[in-house]
């Protein structure tokens, strides 16, 4: 059984979704509030599957004092996850350790690992709208005869990684992060397997991929991220074509 740690952030403009309101149309309240989205559909997706959620929150002595807000980001955190989830009596929270994001990840998938024995723990961001309970449960199947499982996206990135084996994680995530995951891999002597590419929203130019999937996905009334799609709906945001591109706009 794989233990899936969603990686969360406490949903404040300015701490989540800055590049996002940076280059698309909304703003730095309206970023967080998508971040929060996405996250709570991540949530989901992992009590869905046939893994463990964990909930790895960063504290507020990781966030920076700009960005400090009444309530703690534990209690920030278990409210969305409340909202996401209704039931959390199965889920499990814990802090986040270390000073970067490759030392948070490699600190918990360690010591999952190696301390906990789980026979296999995943990396989730929580940025991946279209991750869903399939690609989680694909992903463990992969795991029985592999060491580490990726799942890439655009740009080089990663929106899920999960791992039987640890790996070096000193700087495993810097870019273009798939492959440095598995430079990471190779060094390490573990095999790689992938499941499908998925989008990851993150700057204005990933809605370019992400919305015209999303509209097509209810067009076609397939299953689509609730909290992410209600989001997109209430705001308005579309894709619509501009001099021979694309464009990012709101209603």
């Amino acid at each position: 059984m794989t233990v899936i740690a969603v990686f969360a952030d406490p949903p404040r403009p300015g701490l989540v979704g800055s590049e996002l309101a940076a280059t698309s149309p909304l703003t730095e309240e309206e970023a967080a509030e998508f971040y929060a989205a996405t996250l709570k559909d991540a949530f989901i997706a992992a009590e869905r599957s046939g893994g463990d959620l964990l909930v790895n929150y960063r504290p507020d002595d990781l966030i920076p004092e700009a960005y400090h807000g009444e309530e703690s980001a534990e209690a920030e955190v278990r409210a969305l996850v409340v909202d996401a989830l209704g039931d959390t009596s199965d889920v499990r929270f814990e802090v986040q350790v270390g000073s970067t994001f490759d030392a948070r990840a490699g600190n918990t998938v360690t010591h999952l690992l190696r301390e906990e024995d789980v026979q296999s723990a995943a990396v989730v961001r929580g940025n991946a709208p279209f991750l869903t309970r399939m690609a989680i449960d694909s992903a463990a199947m992969k795991l029985r005869t592999n060491d580490v499982v990726l799942g890439p996206s655009t740009a080089g990135r990663v929106y899920y990684a999960a791992f039987r084996e640890p790996i070096n994680f000193d700087g495993a995530f810097a870019a273009p992060e798939v492959e440095t995951l598995v430079d990471r891999a190779d060094d390490a002597d573990r095999s790689v397997e992938y499941v499908p590419m998925q989008p990851v929203v993150e700057t204005g130019e990933d809605l370019l991929t992400f919305l015209p999937l999303l509209e097509s996905r209810i067009a076609a009334e397939r299953i689509v991220p609730k909290h992410t799609a209600t989001f997109v709906r209430d705001i308005g945001l579309r894709v619509v074509a501009d001099d021979g591109g694309t464009t990012v706009v709101r209603d």
